[in-house]
């Protein structure tokens, strides 16, 4: 057993979910974030207020699952991004679980 934790922009919500259902992640968590990313600095210094960034409205999902269903996972998310025309791809990871109960 893995925990799988996704990141997309909340735009992609729904692909998300359909993603998990493909690879038969059926109990899984979400959450709403912000997402941020390093701006350039001399765009920064040219913000009326250079302190504050901007967020991406965004959401988590996380999946305690077997590795078959990470390895699909992978495999429609990586069809998914090939698809899309944004810098903003769907993320995902992989963590091993030592221990659990």
């Amino acid at each position: 057993m893995k925990l799988v934790i996704v990141t997309a922009v909340e735009d992609f919500q729904d692909d998300v979910l359909k993603l998990f259902k493909k690879a038969n992640i059926e109990s899984f968590s979400g959450s709403e974030i912000e997402g941020y990313k390093n701006h350039n600095d001399l765009l920064a210094t040219a913000s009326w207020f250079p302190s504050v960034k901007g967020a991406s409205e965004s959401v988590m999902f996380f999946s305690f699952t077997e590795d078959d269903n990470i390895n699909t996972l992978f495999e429609h998310i990586s069809g998914f991004n090939n698809t899309i025309e944004t810098n903003n791809p769907i993320r995902a990871v992989v963590i091993p679980i030592e221990k659990s109960i």
